[in-house]
């Protein structure tokens, strides 16, 4: 199979290609990943589980605060699906945000507002300065600026902008006093085990260090108020928890998009197959495949295979599609113009 540049060896199983860091194959040809995966039913019953306890968290946290929830709202088909799951199914009444990195396609920004609208819902559209921006995803598209291991789930310049996106989040949340911060990841994306997480203080400053000292010394103070200060650390805030739905939901890519285009919602053009919603995504992808030898995609569409969720056949296919040349041109004129 190609990987849009190179022929390769990949699990018999799922898509993990032999440039995968760390990757073994059996004589079958199963890499070491799918070996280990303890099977459907035990999968079933951890989802279950996190949905009582998400069901038993919102009757004891909801309505504590000015919010029942603040939703990292990227208007990508998942994050907006999510968002009507809680408003319609669950009532709680959410502040949605978005974080703009200079890359949103203008159907992006008209789907969020029509979403928003239409679900009756308070909406910030917050846009980090893009010269704090342009530096940092310029910088990183030439250096990987984290430990190896954040490469296998995503490209540096992605992490880094989910970093801003997740720190931001969790700020407003503990000035604001809501009880969760919600986000659109797919079941590929995170374990169930992590999709309900109680922040505790200790364990977020730590986390917070590892991307917040690469990326202060490529922007020095501006990257400050994406990022939590010490005073939230001093005991006077009340720390969120941090909810991803669809991993312990159903998902479905079909239903979904069923359900948001009822919404109004309608795909981006120009946009590669592994994102509804950013254009520096194809941008991002071409360089972490030129220097990595592997789709930054890879891992979270081989977990989906694993557990059901995507044929190996539609994965592939979202893996070779090329992504679109004049996106990934205008991409780089407005990061090195």
């Amino acid at each position: 199979m190609k990987d849009g540049f190179k022929i390769m060896k990949r699990c018999k199983v799922c898509v993990l290609p032999e440039t995968f860091p760390g990757i073994t194959f059996d004589e079958a040809g199963v890499c070491n990943y799918c070996q280990k995966f303890k099977g459907q039913k035990n999968l079933e019953e951890k989802k279950e589980r996190a949905l009582q306890r998400f069901e038993k968290l919102i009757q004891e946290q909801r309505a504590k605060g000015t919010y029942d929830a603040l939703m990292c709202y990227s208007g990508g088909k998942d994050s907006t699906y999510t968002l009507s799951l809680l408003r319609r199914n669950y009532g709680l009444d959410v502040l949605a945000v978005t974080y703009d990195n200079g890359f949103l396609p203008e159907q992006t920004l008209r789907n969020i507002r029509l979403v928003t609208d239409k679900l009756e819902m308070d909406h910030i559209l917050y846009r980090p300065r893009f010269q704090v921006m342009k530096r940092i995803f310029s910088v990183c598209a030439e250096e990987d600026i984290y430990p190896p291991q954040t490469l296998m789930r995503a490209s540096t310049i992605c992490t880094s902008c989910m970093a801003i996106v997740k720190f931001s989040a969790l700020r407003m949340a503990l000035e604001k006093d809501i009880p969760f911060v919600v986000f659109g990841w797919s079941p590929g994306q995170i374990p169930v085990a992590s999709a309900i997480m109680k922040n505790n203080a200790e364990i977020i400053k730590v986390m917070q260090k590892g991307t917040f000292d690469p990326l202060y010394k490529l922007v020095g103070d501006g990257i400050r108020p994406y990022f939590l200060e010490e005073k939230h650390f001093d005991g006077s805030y009340s720390f969120p928890y941090n909810v991803s739905p669809l991993v312990f939901l159903d998902y479905n890519e079909e239903e979904i998009l069923s359900e948001v285009s009822r919404l109004g919602w309608e795909r981006p053009k120009d946009i590669d197959a592994n994102t509804t919603n950013c254009l520096l995504n194809s941008f991002a992808n071409v360089i972490h495949k030129e220097k990595h030898g592997f789709h930054p995609y890879v891992f979270e569409l081989a977990k989906l295979i694993r557990e059901g969720y995507m044929t190996r056949e539609e994965a592939l296919r979202k893996l070779e599609e090329p992504e679109n040349p004049q996106t990934v041109e205008a991409v780089r004129e407005k990061l090195y113009r």
